[in-house]
């Protein structure tokens, strides 16, 4: 499963014809960064395990947009997956919610032996110097489409499980993802799930429930 994912991400190209002013944030193409995603998938996914797929929405500017790994910031590459790097050690909230919720799976050795963390568009996209997503405007919607299918066709095919699907984001990701899903018959289920940056901007107080139900719907529960 390693080379697939490493190869995958290495020879990603990014979507042309983007509307005026959205530029595309493509890590992938800095050296260094491939070397941190060639180690992270090595250590952790070199077998041929039945995973199933968590689906966010897109790479952010803090988090995979600096690593190429998704829902991971500098920080919990380096801390919490054992990669060393000479990045900053900054981080974001959506990676330590989920790295709070690996932690109570039992761990990153546990956790990615039975799930990898991709997302439905694996590039992100920046307007403004500001994050956007692909839904967030219809002509970059529109022009990323095809991308989107060709990327989870070709994810499909590396044999994960798609029993069963997790998508991450709320309800504009799960409703686009469901369309695309009704037409390519990817996933028998997909089960959508909170964006942790909301959880945990919102929502603190009550991050335990929200682990909880990371869980639940991971069947752990």
């Amino acid at each position: 499963m390693a080379d697939k994912l490493i190869s995958f991400y290495q020879t990603i190209k990014p979507p042309r014809n983007l509307p005026a002013g959205i530029q595309v944030l493509f890590p992938q193409k800095d050296k260094q960064v491939q070397e941190l995603v060639k180690s992270f998938f090595t250590k952790y996914f070199d077998d041929d395990r039945p995973r199933s797929l968590l689906l966010g929405i897109n790479p952010g500017r803090h988090g995979a947009g600096i690593t190429g790994v998704n829902f991971t910031a500098p920080k919990q590459l380096k801390e919490c997956c054992g990669i060393d790097h000479s990045l900053k050690l900054s981080s974001e909230l959506s990676a330590e919610f989920i790295y709070d919720m690996i932690g109570e799976y039992g761990g990153v050795n546990n956790f990615y032996q039975d799930w990898f963390i991709g997302a439905v568009c694996p590039l992100g996209f920046v307007k403004n110097e500001k994050n956007i997503n692909y839904y967030d405007d219809k002509k970059l919607q529109e022009a990323v489409t095809p991308f989107i299918i060709e990327c989870i066709n070709k994810q499909v095919a590396m044999g994960f499980s798609t029993e069963r699907c997790l998508c991450i984001g709320g309800e504009k990701n799960f409703k686009f993802l469901s369309g695309l899903n009704n037409e390519y018959k990817w996933f028998g289920e997909i089960v959508p799930l909170p964006h942790p940056r909301f959880i945990l901007q919102y929502r603190r107080k009550q991050k335990d429930q929200y682990i909880h139900q990371y869980l639940s719907a991971m069947k752990c529960e």
